[in-house]
């Protein structure tokens, strides 16, 4: 016989020995075994990534929500500052104002003050140039008669 055609006599022989003794069957269930153990990773590892997606959209709508937040704040603070600059501008004017008012009492004041020395100082001028002119140019006689003219006159004064 050919050689080959013992080769092919010793190689179906073996895959009858190897049917018979059920090698076939622990073969197709430990291909069995690896492919649900393969499709349990591929199913944990789409769970795993469903979790990661979702935690990854909390993640993006925490940062959503604190960027919200954050321009709230910052428009907050910026309101905040113009009323501040408000007030404080309202508050500087009015201050000004005062002062201003202040400033003109005190210039009316000091005009009236001036202007009431300026009168006194006029009035005592007046009275001893007229004191001056009355002794240069009154004599005895003519006292005598302003005395007597005044005390004539006296009653309708006190009259009035």
């Amino acid at each position: 016989m050919d050689e080959n055609l013992w080769v092919a006599l010793a190689l179906v022989l073996f895959f009858v020995l190897l049917i018979y003794l059920g090698i076939h069957k622990k073969l197709f269930a430990a291909l069995d075994a690896r492919g649900e153990r393969i499709r349990r990773q591929l199913e944990d590892a789409r769970t795993l990534r469903e979790e990661a997606q979702a935690a990854l959209a909390a993640a993006e709508r925490k940062h959503r929500d604190a960027v919200t937040e954050a321009e709230g704040i910052v428009a907050a603070a910026r309101r905040e500052a113009e009323a501040l600059k408000a007030a404080a501008a309202k508050s500087l004017e009015e201050t000004l104002g005062r002062r201003e008012k202040a400033a003109e009492a005190k210039i009316a004041q000091a005009e009236s003050r001036a202007l009431s020395d300026v009168r006194a100082a006029a009035a005592e001028a007046a009275t001893q140039a007229a004191t001056a002119l009355i002794a240069e140019k009154l004599d005895a006689k003519n006292a005598g008669a302003l005395v007597d003219a005044a005390i004539a006159e006296l009653p309708k004064r006190l009259a009035h």
